[in-house]
């Protein structure tokens, strides 16, 4: 068994090759093979979001305060509300984030394939963001 202790966990911002805006991402579990499983709280300060990207054996995120969007391509922009869960298929190209005027916390939870999480593309356009 291992306890992550709060005041053992450090938050770091979110890197500008990920992320458009203010992001910050503070590291919840990281297991070690033959486990698989990661997970990060991600707070998005309005209007932030993710870059495009894809995750090889796909991703759940977990909506733990705010508002937020979601896209998978070819898909509509959605909104997401506290407490709702988002499943990524694997492979499948999408993005998340803030809503344009209210921040988001979500834990993202994904496993690694030959340890790696996530293939990031390119950033998200304000226009594919806010398409309205």
């Amino acid at each position: 068994m291992k306890i992550y202790r709060l005041e053992q966990r450090s938050s770091s911002p979110g890197p500008s090759e990920w992320f458009t805006g203010q992001v910050r991402m503070e590291p919840l579990i990281q297991t070690a093979a033959p486990a698989r499983v990661a997970a990060v709280s991600v707070t998005f300060q309005p209007a932030a979001r993710t870059a495009w990207h894809t995750h090889p054996l796909g991703q759940t995120l977990i909506v733990t305060s705010g508002v937020g969007r979601v896209q998978r391509e070819g898909g509509p922009v959605e909104t997401i509300t506290l407490g709702d869960v988002v499943w990524f298929e694997p492979g499948e190209r999408h993005w998340h984030g803030a809503s344009p005027d209210l921040a988001m916390t979500h834990i993202a939870m994904q496993e690694a394939l030959d340890g790696k999480t996530v293939d990031w593309l390119e950033h998200v356009t304000d226009a594919e963001y806010a398409p309205d």
